[in-house]
């Protein structure tokens, strides 16, 4: 009978102090998350210094109540993964530090964990990949098309030339006066509401799988202005609306196309703009009609930052035999085809 793996998995890149356990890296036995929006709310956005304190504050009791959640101790424990970049980097180090610590006293494996590749792993914890595969990571600070032949084989294929969506999402947010994290808002609106307004659909140069969000936010936002001036009333229903869907647009038309291109069995969908229900939507009716191409979208919990794909991509490194060693640091500009 062979032995159970169990990966003990650290998120701290951004605003959530996050531990997680999975065994055999398909399967939470613990998840613990720690918000910080709050705390972020008034500011517009995250602040570096004041989620590095916060991780300070939190990471002893993420760690600890993930153990009495699962019921388990470091001894039983295989490897210690972590996310080492990218990400904020006083972030970042609280983490990493956090899982030193933890496998130099235990001497367990360390290993650490490329934020994005945890993205796509949560996936693995709905449904065992398919290879070839195609990721559409699509999160505050990145929007990228990820081809994938094997496990732990990451080709860029496409990425956003500027304005990641998630970033987009928040700007267009604060110019109709929502609150941060402005993507739930976008999304809940966009529901209530109709594409009446003329926004571009931007899809660069012919047969790019690059994407550019900065013209369309810039455009809601003159599209505001002007009106202002003008005296009319914009409907943020419908400007929402609009926004989204040139945004959903652009994307499940990019993903169709590399995802033919490529021949892929697989379609993954990653990062937290993937809790997007307009995006899923799109996504789910696109590929309703594709019998040979599998869609999989997590649910919305493995969607945000969290520690369980941390845990669910360090497994597979493990597997590999891939370590690091004490030495390792926080990168905060990591590249995922260098990974």
């Amino acid at each position: 009978m062979e032995k159970n793996t169990y990966v003990f998995g650290i998120e701290t890149s951004c605003d959530e102090t996050a531990a997680a356990i999975v065994k055999n890296g398909t399967e939470i036995v613990a998840n613990v998350v720690s918000s910080q929006i709050e705390s972020h709310k008034r500011f517009g956005g995250v602040v570096p210094e004041i989620a590095s304190r916060h991780h300070v504050e939190q990471i002893i009791a993420v760690l600890n109540e993930t153990l009495e959640q699962a019921g388990l101790t470091f001894k039983a424990m295989d490897a210690i993964a972590v996310t080492k970049g990218p990400g904020l980097v006083g972030a970042l180090l609280i983490g990493v530090n956090a899982a030193k610590a933890i496998a130099f006293a235990h001497n367990l494996p360390l290993i650490g964990v490329h934020h994005i590749a945890g993205h796509i792993y949560a996936n693995r914890l709905v449904k065992e990949m398919a290879f070839p595969l195609l990721s559409l990571v699509v999160s505050g600070g990145h929007t990228e098309l990820v081809y994938m032949k094997e496990h732990g084989s990451f080709e860029v294929i496409g990425e956003t030339r500027d304005d990641a969506a998630g970033e987009a999402y928040d700007k267009v947010a604060r110019t109709l006066n929502l609150p941060y994290p402005g993507g739930p808002h976008i999304d809940r609106l966009a529901a209530q509401g109709e594409d009446t307004y003329k926004l571009p659909r931007v899809r660069l140069e012919e047969g790019s799988y690059d994407f550019s969000f900065s013209g369309l936010k810039s455009a809601v936002i003159n599209t505001v202005h002007n009106a202002e001036q003008r005296g009319e009333e914009i409907v943020p229903e419908n400007l929402a609306a609009s926004f989204q869907a040139s945004v959903v647009d652009v994307l499940t038309e990019k993903t169709i196309r590399a995802a033919k291109e490529y021949g892929v069995k697989q379609v993954l969908l990653s990062g937290g703009v993937a809790a997007n229900k307009g995006l899923r939507t799109s996504l789910e009716n696109a590929f309703a009609d594709f019998k040979s191409i599998e869609l999989v979208i997590p649910p919305l919990f493995l969607c945000t930052d969290n520690a369980a794909m941390i845990a669910a991509a360090g497994t597979i490194l493990f597997e590999q035999g891939k370590r690091d060693g004490m030495d390792m640091n926080g990168h905060p500009g990591l590249d995922i085809e260098a990974f």
